[in-house]
């Protein structure tokens, strides 16, 4: 394997909270059934990029209203610090191989591969640390709760969360994440989600200096009845986030196991060359991670992107 892989930050994570990490598995494990395996994959969904994306994309909506520019810009600053820090610096910097990797090289891999298994084989296709649902759901729901408490709602603010903390505890039932991966992801996304709320209200605060920007709001288009369309816009909002969190979670019904295609870098096609079978989802819709031939036996096979840039020669 490439030696930056080896000598990587990740393995010395992995060495240093071995035990750790084992250890929360353990705990899960004892806890699995098929019950709590659905709970989980609904959590996770919270965090996954397919409800993130468009929450994004929600809250550039919510700065057209005066009443929710608030909630909006926090959305999109948490999310997108929250995305750059995890996605563009963390995970390639310190390149953690997924445990369903990386532990079939240890004595705990025999009682986790059942766990494993059993949660549904769920793969993806990148680094590990941190946690990217994780910190996902955290960004959100910090940014979030803090809006509501400043509006008066304390009692709502503890909802988002508390829906967090069940995304992050769902990445390790699934066995998908180390417990440091999601710890990691906690505390990313908590900041993303404090800073976002910050410069939410800077921005704000601009917005009312400047009577260009203050005029901007879509509500004025309903101020007849504004106690009547405003119940109308919370269930509007509240429909649109159930029909993204349902393209979310749908999908996650048949993912992992026989249904998943997973990378072809494997001790079969490598041989002493591989260190592990890459139980990684490969890159199969993705235009930039094409198939080739990358074990040299005349047919063209798909790899997940850590595996397609090893095998390339592309540097992270």
């Amino acid at each position: 394997m490439n030696p930056i892989i080896l000598a990587s930050i990740g393995t010395s994570i992995d060495n240093a909270f071995y035990g750790f990490d084992t250890w929360v598995y353990t705990v899960f494990g004892a806890i699995q059934n098929d019950f709590f395996t659905m709970v989980a994959k609904i959590f996770t969904s919270f965090g996954d990029e397919a409800f993130v994306i468009p929450m994004a994309i929600v809250g550039i909506v919510l700065c057209f209203f005066k009443k929710t520019r608030k909630y909006g810009f926090a959305l999109i600053f948490a999310i997108a610090i929250g995305t750059i820090v995890t996605n563009v610096v963390v995970k390639p910097a310190v390149l953690r191989i997924r445990p369903y990797n990386t532990l079939q090289n240890t004595d705990f891999w025999d009682r986790y591969s059942v766990w494993y298994k059993a949660a549904g084989s769920l793969s993806e296709s990148d680094y590990s640390f941190p946690s990217g649902h994780t910190t996902a759901a955290f960004e959100m729901a910090i940014a979030t709760a803090l809006c509501l408490r400043s509006d008066g709602k304390k009692g709502l603010s503890f909802i988002p969360p508390v829906i967090a903390v069940c995304v992050m505890g769902s990445r390790v039932y699934l066995m998908v994440h180390y417990a440091t991966d999601v710890l990691a992801g906690f505390v990313v996304g908590t900041c993303a989600g404090v800073i976002g709320f910050f410069l939410s209200k800077l921005v704000c605060s601009i917005f009312e200096k400047v009577k260009f920007l203050d005029s901007i709001d879509v509500g004025k288009l309903f101020k007849k009845e504004p106690e009547k369309w405003g119940k109308i816009g919370v269930c509007v909002l509240l429909v649109v986030i159930c029909a993204l969190f349902a393209r979310s979670f749908i999908p996650s019904l048949t993912e992992g196991g026989e249904y998943e295609q997973t990378c072809a870098y494997n001790h079969e096609n490598f041989g002493d060359e591989a260190d592990y079978d890459c139980y990684n989802a490969a890159r199969v819709d993705d235009e930039k991670y094409y198939a080739f031939d990358g074990d040299n036996d005349g047919d063209d096979d798909e790899y997940c992107k850590i595996h397609w840039k090893q095998l390339q020669g592309v540097e992270e």
